[in-house]
């Protein structure tokens, strides 16, 4: 499955004293969601670190349409968009519990040797996953 949803809470140190989350802290939101996208396809993100993949964003663009308060429960939508050879693509959306729509972003991301520094195609495992996605 191409889609994946994971919650959270607003907390209020995310939060400006009017209560709205501060932009920059939308992003650690989308990272989440990512990381909980591999997560459901059985990738963890700390295994493929520690067998040296780094999977570091290199674009992002994200689009702001409503804000999101204290304590709200966000539900943050992470879509496997596309992947090539070194690169991952992920359509994201965070909606509140009122189901309006928030934010979006897409976010594309590179695989890395963490020992080089340099772009690697993906593990075999992560190539297979893809395969599913397709």
């Amino acid at each position: 499955m191409k889609n994946h949803q994971t919650q959270v809470r607003v907390r209020y140190s995310e939060t400006d004293q009017m209560g709205v989350v501060y932009h920059g802290n939308y992003v650690p939101y989308f990272e989440i969601g990512r990381v909980e996208w591999l997560r459901n396809k059985g990738v963890s993100y700390k295994s493929m670190e520690e067998s040296g993949i780094g999977l570091p964003i290199v674009s992002m663009q994200i689009n702001y349409k409503k804000s999101a308060r204290y304590d709200e429960l966000l539900t943050i939508h992470t879509t496997f968009k596309s992947q090539s050879s070194v690169k991952i693509e992920f359509d994201c959306a965070i909606y509140n519990e009122s189901n309006e729509l928030l934010t979006t972003a897409v976010f594309i991301l590179v695989f890395i040797s963490l020992k080089t520094g340099r772009p690697t195609a993906p593990p075999d495992y992560i190539l297979e996953l893809f395969k599913t996605l397709v």
